[in-house]
């Protein structure tokens, strides 16, 4: 190693700087890490390994941020990438390493992320549940618009935006740029739908109508959403603009789309008015077909609306409502409360194996859906509740738990933000015997965890993937009351 590249020369690093690295680990969001002499370096698309030489782009007091410029060693985890975006798509960016390695390295940061965040110590961490299709597998994809184009081929740092381009669909161009590339390919949802997703660009270009410019909040074509029924084969069309252009144009593209792709069976417009980069809008009209699809989940079938969650992650959920069913060890007696129901997927997937099921949600019209696909399963022990669940939960114990007596088993399934300490403290006074907690999101789970670990047992821990390719884990943990309820 020249004296360039000396490890000893760590605390003069700089910004431009060059070094050479060996890949230790995948650090909790998906960077790799390296160090030089003890100073903690990140890395994108790097592997566990291999030994790169990088540049720093970035300084702080306590670790650097860098790019590959050069590989000097292979790594037995490496995978060549299958996508021809890949490196310039924010999206899978974990595809060079073999999928293996991606479940044991969320296994891992699971671990620590309970360890080192919240200092817990779960009694069984088990293996990553791989997801049952690698390729293909999303059910819902979010596709943006831009004015113009960003050309991979000049790169993600040094790029310029093309000049000849009227209209851009695609993905976002690295995790955090507002600059699209028009997708020519993607391994996620079915290859139909990029055929859908280059005929909607190609007609919009064409139209005479400009699309959205989020830093002038000008334009009309704003978001396509494409959700697909991965066991109906039923494919609903989402698209969403701005009031600022004649609305006659989304009819005549719904015309020509649904002419052009028999696949499709339902299409819906919305407008939205707001400056947030959310794929919704405010008011809805439905084009083409029913206004929504359907997707069987195990032994549901479920009703899904263009704004309705659902993992999008069909057959990895099935496993993952599995669990759920499976660590909840449910008898046919119980009162199971599930917060943050969504459209109450896991709380009728639960339905027939428990006495009663109450769900908790904060948008009124996943509540709507939820109630709409009980009556579509024929189940009648399931109530749906809507409003802020910090509040709902006080309402609803004031209430007399609906005379229906409180939970003996408790399911989170909380946003990435994970749960609010009011909604904690609710559930340290309810105290149910057995907590069933779901996250996206390991940290928070951690930190939420922690909050609960003087009244209940961490039994187990079961990751998922359900988003191969990328650093995202799903998890479900089993809790179980140490202490007697309170009187």
């Amino acid at each position: 190693m020249s004296p360039a590249h000396e490890p000893a020369a760590f605390p003069s690093l700089s910004t431009g700087a060059e070094v050479d690295l060996c890949i230790e680990k995948l650090a909790f969001g998906g960077k790799a890490l390296g160090r030089v002499g003890g100073f903690v370096v990140f890395v994108d698309h790097a592997v566990p390994g291999q030994k790169v030489r990088v540049r720093i782009t970035r300084k702080k007091s306590r670790f650097a941020e860098a790019m590959v410029v050069q590989l000097l060693e292979q790594s037995p985890a490496y995978a060549p990438p299958f996508c021809p975006h890949f490196g310039l798509c924010g999206g899978c960016q974990w595809q060079d390493l073999h999928y293996e390695e991606q479940l044991h390295w969320k296994r891992i940061q699971v671990e620590e992320s309970l360890q080192h965040l919240a200092g817990l110590k779960a009694g069984d961490i088990l293996p990553t549940v791989a997801s049952p299709d690698q390729r293909y597998y999303r059910n819902k994809m979010e596709f943006a618009f831009a004015p113009r184009p960003w050309r991979p081929s000049e790169g993600l740092v040094e790029g310029t935006r093309a000049a000849g381009g009227v209209c851009a669909l695609g993905l976002h161009v690295g995790a955090e740029s507002d600059q699209i590339f028009n997708l020519e390919h993607c391994f996620l949802q079915s290859p139909g739908s990029t055929a859908i997703v280059a005929e909607v660009r190609r007609w919009c270009g064409q139209s005479g109508l400009v699309a959205y410019n989020r830093r002038t909040h000008r334009g009309f074509w704003r978001f396509l959403v494409l959700r697909e029924g991965k066991r109906t084969a039923q494919t609903l069309v989402h698209l969403i603009t701005t009031d600022q252009g004649d609305p006659a144009a989304v009819e005549a593209l719904a015309d020509h789309l649904v002419a052009r792709f028999p696949v499709i069976t339902s299409l819906v417009h919305s407008r939205s008015r707001t400056k947030a980069q959310v794929a919704q809008g405010e008011s809805s009209r439905t084009l083409w077909g029913p206004g929504y699809i359907e997707e069987q989940l195990g032994d549901l079938r479920l009703r899904i609306s263009p704004n309705s969650f659902l993992q999008t992650n069909t057959a990895a959920a099935e496993g993952l409502y599995n669990a759920i069913s499976r660590l909840g060890e449910f008898t046919g007696e119980e009162t199971v409360w599930d917060l943050y129901c969504g459209a109450g997927s896991i709380a009728l997937s639960l339905a027939s194996k428990v006495r009663r099921v109450v769900g908790f949600e904060l948008v009124a019209a996943a509540v709507n859906d939820a109630y709409i696909n009980s009556r579509l399963n024929g189940l009648e022990n399931c109530r749906f509740l809507a409003g802020d669940l910090k509040d709902l939960i006080r309402e609803t114990l004031r209430a007399g738990a609906l005379h229906q007596g409180l939970p003996d088993v408790v399911i989170t399934d909380p946003p990435r933000a994970g749960m609010h300490p009011q909604v904690i403290q609710a559930l340290r006074e309810l105290s149910p015997r057995r907590i069933i907690a779901v996250s996206c999101n390991p940290a928070t789970l951690a930190r939420d965890l922690a909050l609960l670990q003087d009244r209940y047992d961490i039994l187990t821990i079961q990751p998922f993937d359900l988003f191969p390719h990328t650093a995202h884990i799903e998890c479900v943990a089993r809790l179980d009351r140490r202490h007697p309820a309170p009187a």
